[in-house]
């Protein structure tokens, strides 16, 4: 793969907590699987949890994956990141998470999964969730994270918003 290939593939990015029930590492895994299988590349946090399950998933179907690790070791990474990239930044990092994603996906989720929903709120960048936050605003309206129950579904429709968006740029 040449570099100017990889540098246009759409990096989706998929975040969700270190531990997380079976049914969750599942959809993860199933998640990674279709990034891997509709030629994107995936973004993750490098750990353990819905980073390691949608990693695998993403290498099982040959893609790349890039994981952005909290600490200063490259040896942190779960063993389906391909490329990793330490920052020495601990939570902070989950900023570079969805900076470097075209968009995300949110599976499940504790704190900072909610922190990186909100850079995403803030930046604009396309999300959808996957049984993730629902978040509420002070006058009792939620914010609205398309949220899906089919792990195929939400990688399709992520993958539809970013192409509505690039329609959309003149």
């Amino acid at each position: 793969m040449n570099e100017s290939n990889t540098r246009s593939k759409l990096k989706i990015g998929v975040i969700g907590a270190s531990e997380a029930e079976a049914s969750v590492l599942e959809a993860a895994y199933m998640v990674g699987q279709a990034i891997g299988h509709r030629g994107a590349i995936l973004v993750c946090g490098a750990l353990k949890g819905v980073m390691e399950a949608a990693a695998r998933g993403a290498k099982d179907a040959g893609a790349l994956t890039i994981g952005i690790l909290p600490g200063s070791q490259m040896e942190d990474a779960n063993p389906y990141i391909d490329i990793p990239i330490v920052t020495g930044l601990g939570h902070a990092r989950n900023m570079v998470v969805v900076q470097s994603s075209h968009a995300v996906l949110a599976i499940d989720g504790k704190l900072g999964t909610l922190s990186e929903i909100s850079t995403c709120l803030l930046y604009g960048i396309p999300l959808v969730g996957l049984g993730t936050w629902r978040i509420q605003k002070p006058d009792a309206t939620f914010i609205d994270i398309p949220q899906f129950q089919d792990p195929i579904q939400a990688v399709d429709a992520v993958i539809q918003m970013v192409q509505l968006i690039k329609k959309a740029k003149p």
